[in-house]
């Protein structure tokens, strides 16, 4: 499966932007949806994830009162709504599939897309 991601972009301190990841077919095998972000010379950071199933979200902590992640399983698409962004979220967004609920390690999500610029001004 091919994931998509599109909605990067520059905004300044405390503004929003809406990411969006539509996958290329029907995904039976992977059940977790979710975003990852990447700074260069750091590892990849978990972002916030869902149930492709239930619906049910977790969060880093680092974002959990500031961003958002919902589904459209009509569109298979998924999206993160980040609000209140701030400069230190200024990395390359990638969303992912995954088959465990709750994981935040990049060894759990078995599909990448190819990312997003998210720039965050202060």
């Amino acid at each position: 499966v091919q994931l998509q991601a599109s909605g990067g972009g520059k905004v300044q301190a405390g503004g929003s932007l809406k990411l969006s990841c539509a996958a290329s077919k029907v995904i039976t095998n992977n059940f977790v949806r979710g975003w990852f972000r990447q700074v260069p010379g750091k590892e990849r950071e978990f972002v916030a994830g869902l149930s492709w199933w239930s619906g049910a979200a977790y969060l880093a902590d680092s974002v959990k009162d500031r961003f958002s992640i919902s589904r459209d399983n009509a569109k298979n698409t998924w999206t993160l709504q980040m609000n209140s962004l701030k400069p230190e979220d200024t990395a390359v967004y990638y969303c992912v599939t995954g088959f465990r609920w709750g994981s935040h390690r990049t060894a759990d999500f078995s599909s990448w897309g190819q990312g997003t610029q998210v720039t965050v001004s202060s």
